[in-house]
């Protein structure tokens, strides 16, 4: 299957700190790829690095077969890149709906299809459908995370990048955010997911990577190495 996503030897950090060394990474289209690793491994670099946030020093990133590592993060995210970012960063005046009409502006392909995208987010997030013309800020943390998603979906992307999307939320609110997930599943978009509960993220995805101090340690099939990675990383 074709690479949609490929980082070549990649070194990056942003001016002179380094943070990731040597990164060299293949995401096929529609694969769901897991990073994991502790607090301060390079797991949100990793994802900067992807989005062309941070600054690469050596290497190449590929986008669908387009080498994008001279692109812009505004750029890349016209070529296809979707990000869920670390605390949700929602437009907190504007209500459910003019937060989903704003991500739809973005391309004209999403504006055409605003009204098909929104169907397809109540059918996954129905809460959202009924908090329609609240302000997002009144919303719970588990309704703005999905706010946060359905925000990402309405510019149909190639690709979802989630950085930590469990953070904060009570367990009750982690399971239905993961059931959400998997209802995306055939939508023909590919999943990147860094997170720390990681139980959830191996039940979800097809591979895993750990990074360690900014460097790839291992890497291979969720289902052959949940245990082991479970009792590594203690965050259950």
């Amino acid at each position: 299957m074709k690479d949609i996503l490929k980082l070549e030897n990649v070194t990056s950090g942003y001016g002179d700190l380094t943070i990731l060394y040597d990164i060299d990474l293949k995401v096929s289209k529609e694969e769901r790829v897991g990073i994991l690793g502790a607090n301060g491994a390079g797991k949100t670099t990793l994802i900067n690095t992807i989005l062309g946030i941070a600054d690469i020093k050596k290497g190449r990133v590929f986008l669908d077969g387009e080498d994008v590592t001279n692109l812009p993060p505004y750029s890349r995210a016209l070529k296809g890149i979707g990000v869920v970012p670390e605390g949700k960063r929602l437009f907190p005046k504007m209500t459910v709906f003019e937060n989903l009409k704003v991500a739809a502006s973005v391309t004209k392909e999403a504006k055409l299809n605003f009204e098909k995208n929104l169907d397809v987010v109540f059918s996954i997030f129905p809460r959202l459908k009924e908090r329609l013309n609240q302000k997002s800020a009144t919303l719970s943390g588990g309704e703005q995370q999905m706010l946060a998603v359905a925000r990402v979906l309405m510019r149909q992307p190639k690709i979802i990048i989630l950085d930590e999307p469990s953070q904060g939320l009570a367990p009750v609110l982690v399971d239905e955010l993961y059931k959400a997930l998997e209802n995306m599943v055939n939508m023909e978009v590919t999943f990147i997911i860094a997170e720390q509960h990681v139980a959830k993220v191996l039940n979800f995805v097809n591979r895993v990577l750990v990074l360690e101090m900014g460097r790839i340690v291992f890497e291979g099939p969720s289902v052959e190495i949940k245990d082991k990675l479970i009792g590594a990383y203690v965050y259950k």
